[in-house]
């Protein structure tokens, strides 16, 4: 039987992976605006107290855990002559790319309460905008093709975009904010690329396509129950750590970088500006080690990308240790950026390029192809190392001593704060890049294993009729973490009426 499709034709050559990967500009790049510039907005502009204004983010992941699990939820009950998840892609593209704009308003306010309040409302809103544009896409990829090298071609171009988008958002914010403590800077800012986040998110939803499926028959009071289940994988823990770890230390190191390029190198004013420099050196060797890794990545496996990613970037972390100071020369500081963009890159790779397996996983433990609401888990984690990271900077500059009313003033914060953010600027992603590598040695899924989960499942459905051997039974026990006998059970998925 012939499956329905919806959206264009399916076709996998460069095009095709153009249009999906552009999308992740939004993904790739908001965040890093998010990260590098909100907390600065809140603290500088705005006047609001360092660890105050990091719980901002902190309180949107907790509407998150709300939203998430819900969004995953509708997508799969969804059917759309747009296919579900391109239409929420088209309804997301929108909403978030207006809510974006809204986030950077500056209110006048001279009321602490009513400036908190209002930036708490704008963020929680602008996150359920990116959940209903992200949980989908994030599941499109599982619903498009099924095959592993393809998925990781897809996946490469993304991760390209990706670090485009990255470098964009990282570079070009620094030219329009030239004065840290003044709003319609920010808001300039936010308008430019409100539109452009758009206009990328809308190619996907035009460029893609989608195998249409019938809607899965569950309640949203089942949403948690569901979205619950989905950590019952054991390579799907395994997996959340990759994502925590490796963006939260990308989002560290993006987040922090205005603050330590400011206040430690004492570089980001009209007579030395090593923000721009830093960030352009990284976002390069970002993107060029995308292009080094995709083919790393296809000749070993995804995990190993991960493996040889982490250590590099380590490395580039802790070479700043000689170079946190006023005065310290530019050029070995590039060259430490260049390292951490090379170490990013291998990581976004392998973790996107992961990412698109979860799916078929959780179909072999749970009977039932989920997308939606496996990827709307990865979502929720991906925004809460960035919240995460947003907050622990926060506590962070406050801990620290960082004066928010100079900041302000537009005046120089002391010598010991400007010490504390540098080690604060290393120490942290240092760690999370450590705890990367301890969870991509554990990671138990290569090639090989991915095949034989695929083909167990088409044993499930009776598409194939080989035996499943003791050594395959260990081997798929590894990777999800359940007994063979126990595989492909509604039960594992969280729904009440399983039979």
């Amino acid at each position: 039987m012939k499956e329905e499709i919806a959206g264009r034709k399916p076709n996998y050559g460069f095009f095709s992976r153009l249009t999906y990967g552009v999308g992740e500009i939004f993904g790739g790049g908001c965040f890093v605006i998010i990260n590098a510039f909100f907390i600065v907005f809140l603290t500088d502009a705005v006047g609001m107290n360092a660890a105050l204004a990091g719980t901002i983010p902190m309180i949107g992941k907790i509407w998150d855990a709300i939203t998430d699990p819900i969004m995953g939820n509708i997508v799969e009950r969804t059917k759309s002559k747009y296919g579900a998840k391109r239409f929420y892609i088209l309804v997301g593209s929108i909403a978030s790319g207006i809510l974006f704009i809204l986030m950077w308003i500056d209110i006048h306010s001279s009321s602490m309460v009513a400036n908190y309040i209002f930036y708490v409302v704008m963020y929680c809103l602008f996150n359920t905008g990116f959940t209903v544009l992200s949980v989908p896409y994030n599941g499109l990829l599982p619903d498009m093709m099924d095959d592993y090298a393809m998925r990781a071609k897809f996946s490469n171009m993304r991760m390209i975009f990706s670090t485009l988008g990255a470098a964009i958002c990282g570079l070009v914010p620094g030219m329009i904010i030239k004065q840290t403590n003044e709003p319609s800077q920010y808001m300039t800012c936010a308008v430019i690329f409100g539109i452009i986040f758009f206009a990328c998110s809308i190619t996907v939803f035009f460029g893609t396509w989608e195998k249409q499926k019938e809607p899965v028959k569950t309640t949203l009071g089942e949403s948690f129950t569901q979205a619950a289940s989905v950590f019952r994988c054991r390579s799907f823990l395994i997996f959340l750590g990759l994502y925590l770890f490796g963006q939260g230390g990308m989002d560290f190191i993006s987040g922090m970088a205005v603050y330590y390029v400011k206040h430690t190198l004492g570089a980001y004013n009209d007579k030395a500006n090593y923000y721009i420099p830093i960030l352009a050196v990284l976002m390069v060797a970002q993107l060029i080690g995308m292009l080094i890794f995709g083919p790393v990545m296809r000749k070993t496996s995804k995990k190993m990308a991960i493996v040889i990613a982490a250590p590099i970037r380590l490395v580039g972390v802790l070479g700043l240790f000689g170079f946190s100071h006023h005065g310290a020369p530019l050029v070995p500081i590039l060259l430490l950026a260049a390292l951490i963009g090379l170490g990013n890159a291998g990581s976004l790779t392998g973790i996107f390029a992961i990412m698109a397996d979860m799916t078929d996983i959780d179909e072999l433990i749970t009977s039932v192809r989920r997308p939606g609401i496996v990827s709307s888990m990865a979502t929720f984690i991906r925004k809460i190392a960035s919240g995460l990271s947003v907050a622990i900077i926060g506590f962070m500059l406050s801990a620290v001593h960082y004066d928010e009313a100079l900041a302000n003033a537009g005046l120089d914060q002391t010598a010991a704060t400007q010490h504390g953010i540098g080690i604060c600027y290393i120490l942290a992603p240092a760690i999370l890049s450590a705890l990367l590598l301890i969870c991509a040695l554990a990671f138990p899924v290569t090639d090989k294993e991915f095949k034989l989960v695929q083909v167990e499942v088409a044993r499930r459905k009776g598409e194939d009729s080989s035996e499943t051997t003791e050594e395959e039974k260990e081997i798929l026990k590894k990777v999800t973490g359940f007994d063979y006998d126990n595989l492909w059970n509604k039960k594992n998925a969280g729904l009440k009426n399983a039979e």
